[in-house]
């Protein structure tokens, strides 16, 4: 057993208390620490939540350290929904953003990641790993075929983001039959840099971490980004068709699910 196997438990939500403790993660990282606001915010609890939470499972790491009657016990989450548990006529949470046609037309089976997020102190090391582990595991046992959902550059002046948004644009746009599209009104074109202009090493550092963890992973985006002023954010909309995931970390995926 290492030390990170009793400092930390990773489960599916599981009590009332891991998903208020999901909440108020959230509201540590989006709120305090990026400035977003809601109708559903309560500044008063400290907790970000909103009308998708029922539908969706929620991955948390559990600092084993901290009691969980204190609320603040977790310390890591993902927010995952799989198209098999939709209702009828339902809409995922990016639709408010991104125009799913493409996608949804798809037939394939797919999940929406939302809501990812690790506390300040535990950013680095096995906490995203775990963390990454537990993704893969869900995966293998729903059988998901793509993974999809908003990923947020800090702030709203697109001309600001213009390197890394034209950087995904010329080198990782999705394949056309799962592009999605951003959605009026708050669509902004990420094509605005040609790419005789770009310059890889300064789109890299200011690319947020999780959008290169997706990158190295195979990922792509979609066409247009989404201007979230509620939560003070640019968002793109990243996808993974584990077909396509990079040979390396689609057999470090297999391997975890026993096969060959």
């Amino acid at each position: 057993m290492t030390e990170d196997d009793t400092i930390y438990t990773l489960r599916l939500a599981s009590a009332p208390g891991d998903l208020l403790g999901a909440q108020r993660l959230r509201y540590r990282v989006f709120v305090q620490e990026l400035g977003a606001d809601g109708p559903l915010v309560d500044h008063d609890a400290r907790i970000e939540r909103d009308a998708y939470d029922p539908l969706f499972d929620h991955l948390v790491l559990i600092d084993n350290r901290t009691p969980a009657d204190t609320g603040d016990h977790v310390v890591g989450a993902y927010r995952l929904l799989s198209s098999d548990r939709l209702p009828p006529g339902g809409r995922f949470y990016s639709e408010d953003e991104f125009d799913l046609t493409a996608l949804r037309a798809s037939g394939r089976k797919l999940l929406e990641l939302g809501r990812t997020c690790v506390h300040p102190a535990h950013r680095g090391g096995a906490s995203m790993f775990l963390l990454w582990n537990g993704l893969a595991e869900y995966v293998l046992e729903r059988g998901i075929e793509v993974l999809f959902g908003p990923a947020s550059f800090h702030g709203t002046d697109p001309a600001a983001l213009a390197m890394p948004l034209s950087w995904l644009y010329h080198h990782h746009l999705a394949p056309p039959e799962i592009r999605v599209r951003a959605s009026a009104p708050g669509r902004a074109e990420m094509n605005l840099i040609p790419p005789a202009n770009l310059d890889r090493a300064a789109a890299m550092a200011a690319m947020p971490a999780l959008i290169k963890a997706y990158l190295r992973l195979g990922g792509s985006v979609g066409d247009g980004a989404f201007i979230d002023r509620p939560f003070n954010t640019t968002d793109v909309c990243l996808m993974m068709d584990t077909g396509r995931m990079s040979v390396k970390h689609r057999n470090f995926y297999v391997r975890k699910s026993g096969g060959q």
